[in-house]
């Protein structure tokens, strides 16, 4: 039995398998709402647990009931071979700060507490990365069929969710070897008039603004805000709206739906900026095999990503237009691929030598 898991600023996957050499479904799989627990070892100690078995009945009931009294074994604990957690932040020396939870991941602690051999952390993109390697053509949408050299180079990832991640797997001669990167938090770049006015209508609210305060799901809010405070041309139903509920999946309906101008133009600047640094990451790890866009943003704007406007930011890059245009350009909808990932590590650190 391996363990995988997936933490995320806004949740925490946890799954079981009984994975031995191909990728197989998941035996147990929950989902937990990260910012209730204070720590990764509160919800595996949640999740781990077996349940109570059922309290005997007493001498009364069982004599009023007529019913034998049947003694109950309690569930054995699980023996589990490897563990390995795709963790939201950077992971050095198998221990991590995660970025958007005030949370410290110590793999060797966890390993202990748990009596679990082998336990590895992996920054949530290079886990995301290793899923991608196991993904289904059923679990991707493609932007763009490209013309991938015969010999094979080097892949990137990016995506967009509570944060921004990004990772690079290069090609060692056998297999793909995923690189994490923290490169989501690099400075974010305008490319025209009206993008460095956004520029400077986040820098009123932040020290530093990376790519990850325009492409996360906080970004999509912060450029709607722009977009209202510069173009006064906010509904009042959708403000309600989005006071009330999920700002960013309020924006990304009433624009999808084309219901407000204002959320449709939220929409554009959030698709044509990501289709940019999507790019940017594509020149930096000349990606000849493709990018992959993955993340929770991603599947969820499908159509917008396909109209267009993340594909001419994508390729427009001056001299390097064309070579841009070469490469792959998918889009991951399988939204537990970084989990994938994660037990893929776990089944092949339960196989490996013991140290």
């Amino acid at each position: 039995m391996i363990l995988a898991g997936d933490i995320g600023g806004t949740k925490t996957n946890l799954a079981l398998y009984d994975w031995s050499v191909e990728r197989v479904e998941p035996i147990r799989l929950e989902t937990f709402h990260s910012a209730d627990y204070k720590s990764l070892e509160e919800i595996l100690e949640e999740f781990l647990t077996p349940p109570k078995p059922p309290q005997p009945l007493d001498d009364l009931d069982v004599a009023a009931s007529g019913e034998e009294e049947v003694e109950s074994l309690p569930e054995e604990p699980l023996k589990i071979a490897a563990a390995c957690f795709g963790v939201a932040g950077p992971v050095i020396e198998n221990h991590s700060q995660t970025t958007n939870l005030p949370w410290v991941v110590n793999g060797a602690a966890i390993a202990k507490q748990f009596e679990i051999p082998r336990v590895q952390l992996l920054n949530d993109l290079e886990a995301t990365a290793y899923g991608i390697l196991l993904l289904r053509p059923d679990e991707v949408e493609v932007l763009n069929p490209g013309n991938p050299p015969q010999k094979r180079q080097a892949l990137a990832l990016i995506a967009a969710g509570t944060g921004l991640g990004e990772a690079i797997l290069f090609w060692d001669g056998k297999s793909y070897r995923p690189m994490p990167s923290e490169g989501g938090h690099a400075d974010f770049a305008p490319n025209n008039d009206y993008e460095i006015e956004l520029l400077r209508y986040l820098r009123s609210q932040f020290l530093h603004v990376s790519y990850e305060r325009v492409l996360s799901g906080p970004g999509l809010n912060a450029i709607y805000e722009y977009v209202r405070d510069t173009k006064k041309n906010e509904p009042t139903w959708l403000a309600e709206k989005i006071k009330a509920g999920d700002p960013a999946a309020e924006i990304a309906e009433a624009g999808l739906k084309g219901q407000a101008d204002i959320a449709k133009q939220a929409l554009d600047l959030f698709a044509s900026i990501y289709g940019a640094e999507a790019g940017n990451l594509a020149l930096k790890a000349l990606s000849l095999d493709g990018v992959y866009v993955a993340g929770g943003i991603a599947p969820k704007l499908i159509k917008k990503l396909q109209d267009g406007t993340f594909m001419k930011a994508f390729v427009n890059k001056g001299r390097y237009k064309r070579l841009l245009s070469t490469m792959p350009v998918k889009v991951v909808m399988n939204q537990r691929t970084a989990l994938l990932g994660a037990a893929s590590v776990a089944a092949a650190l339960s196989h490996a030598p013991a140290p």
